[in-house]
């Protein structure tokens, strides 16, 4: 069994029996959003339709279950449970009515995406020359090297005029050296 009642300022609560479960989902809509919270409640199986109230101090929620009455409050979008009887003269009873199902959105149906292609693996193609330039950027592949602008690149052995360093210990060496003059660490 499900029932609904429009609560005013586009808002209206969906109350279900399933079971010994009470689901009560609350949905608020206005204008190009739509927000839904549900709760549920071990109340029993309902022995009458669900009742609704509008009280001073929000809206009530009166359902009647083999287990006896159980009374839920509704405060802007959370649902409690309460004791005793809230109910004052000052309540206005609004109208419930029987569904057939709860909707599962009201909002306007998004079709799924389409699975994406897969890529290709880009397969990079060889250097066809020896040589490449574009604009500033120069390069060459034996010895493998890339100059651009002030910038240059080298993969190779280091070149004969420029000063080396021993890895252990920093002292200054020669490319010829074998070993490192100062610690002995061989080059």
């Amino acid at each position: 069994m499900a029932y609904v009642c429009e609560l005013g300022a586009g808002q209206r609560v969906y109350l279900e029996n399933q079971g010994l479960q009470t689901i009560v989902t609350l949905i608020s809509s206005s204008p190009g959003q739509q927000q839904q919270a549900s709760s549920s409640f071990a109340t029993g199986v309902w022995s009458s339709p669900p009742q609704v109230f509008q009280t001073p101090h929000g809206m009530v929620l009166k359902l009647t279950s083999e287990q006896g009455e159980k009374t839920l409050q509704i405060q802007g979008s959370s649902v409690t449970v309460i004791s005793g009887t809230p109910l004052q003269k000052d309540s206005e009873q609004l109208p419930v009515h029987e569904v057939t199902s709860l909707p599962v959105s009201l909002m306007p149906g998004i079709e799924p995406m389409k699975p994406l292609e897969p890529m290709t693996p880009m397969q990079m193609k060889p250097m066809e020359h020896e040589n490449l330039k574009m604009g500033d950027m120069q390069m060459s592949m034996n010895p493998m090297e890339m100059r651009m602008g002030n910038m240059e690149l080298r993969m190779d052995s280091p070149a004969p005029n420029k000063q080396s360093f021993c890895s252990q210990c920093g002292t200054s060496v020669k490319p010829e050296d074998r070993f490192c003059s100062n610690c002995g660490h061989q080059l």
